[in-house]
């Protein structure tokens, strides 16, 4: 049986390389096309990821996906064949930004890329929202949770959801992962990490609002990757999966891995003050954000660092007290099993080396 082509909407981005790697490591497809606005030249891939994206099995097709004659050119092979497998990578992911902007690049994005799916006849096309649409609380939510989407983002990934499900004919797979990590992380748990270099720079105790025990869930990406292709080799159509590791990651335990990795001391504030903050929590925010864009531009240019993508930057919207609390064992059910059980140090130490090895993060 000849395997299949796969398309990647999106596919220079932090999820999008890892699957790239992954498939052509495995060896699973005969073709794979990866479509973005980025150019794979300038995104900061490192050597094994640079490697995937120079196999003969993939094409980069750079792609305005907001297009609908660009999307058509996208979904379009040559010799009568078309794509089995579509990923729906794509989409704005940086926080802060207006309704407008995710309407058309969240939304509108998902929306004319599964409408042109479904009018060509992919076997499966395999839409990545985020479990930020589930209500945020203590108790983990499974698949059938109530909704409740807590970022922008998510307010229309769960709009595009819903609109994907009306399609005719589109054989539809969701899943939604809790916070991704690995390498090439940049807004997963990386302002965590580089606000830690910050503070050992600052010889500082590095202070988190609320309580050690807010919920962060999290699932590594090469286990999201995994999944990704199990559900779209097996899931059947409409079935919809959460993606969280087993750790139950929480503030407490990220904080005691930085301790860990930067020889700092960590601690939060508590209810008693977060609440007083979140009062005016915009203030807090660009005072905190204020304090360490400063000293990661100096110690950055202290080791030679002229240009990076990372930034300890956080937007307003993740400073809430909002738990990100996902069951992600449905999914186990249908055969598929987690690599990456919890997060570690040493996971934590790669995802740093990613951009160590580039010179894009100071050495430890």
């Amino acid at each position: 049986m000849s395997k299949p082509n796969v398309l990647i909407l999106g596919g220079v981005g932090f999820i999008g390389r890892n699957l790239v790697q992954f498939l052509v490591e495995k060896d699973l497809a005969e073709y794979i096309r990866v479509v973005d606005k980025v150019l794979p030249a300038t995104a900061f891939l490192n050597a094994a990821h640079q490697a995937a994206f120079g196999s003969n099995k993939v094409e980069y097709m750079q792609g305005n996906l907001t297009s609908n004659a660009s999307i058509a050119k996208v979904f379009t092979l040559d010799g009568g064949r078309k794509f089995n497998y579509v990923f729906n990578l794509a989409g704005e992911t940086k926080y802060g930004q207006t309704e407008a902007v995710y309407n058309e690049k969240v939304f509108e994005v998902s929306d004319k890329c599964a409408t042109e799916a479904a009018k060509v006849g992919v076997d499966k096309f395999v839409e990545v929202s985020t479990a930020q649409v589930y209500e945020a609380k203590k108790k983990a939510s499974k698949e059938d949770g109530k909704t409740d989407p807590w970022t922008l983002i998510a307010k229309y990934k769960l709009n595009a959801e819903k609109k994907l499900r009306e399609i005719p004919n589109l054989n539809l797979v969701i899943v939604r992962p809790s916070v991704v990590y690995g390498p090439g992380d940049i807004l997963g748990i990386s302002p965590r990490i580089i606000t830690g270099a910050v503070y050992k720079h600052l010889a500082e105790k590095m202070q988190f609002l609320w309580t050690g025990d807010l919920r962060y869930n999290t699932v590594h990406v090469r286990d999201v990757c995994k999944a990704l292709w199990h559900v779209a080799t097996t899931a059947p159509k409409g079935s919809l999966f959460n993606l969280s590791d087993k750790g139950d990651t929480d503030a407490e335990m990220i904080s005691k891995i930085l301790e860990k990795i930067f020889q700092i001391k960590t601690g939060f504030l508590g209810s008693i003050v977060s609440n007083l903050a979140q009062l005016n929590l915009k203030g807090v925010c660009e005072e905190a954000n204020n304090k360490h864009l400063k000293p990661w531009s100096d110690l950055c240019k202290d080791k030679g660092i002229l240009n990076t993508p990372l930034t300890p930057y956080i937007d307003q919207e993740l400073l809430y007290n909002n738990h990100l609390s996902v069951d992600g064992t449905a999914i186990e059910a249908t055969g598929f099993k987690y690599d990456y059980p919890e997060i570690t140090d040493a996971l934590v130490r790669e995802q740093i080396e990613y951009f160590t090895s580039q010179r894009l993060f100071p050495a430890l």
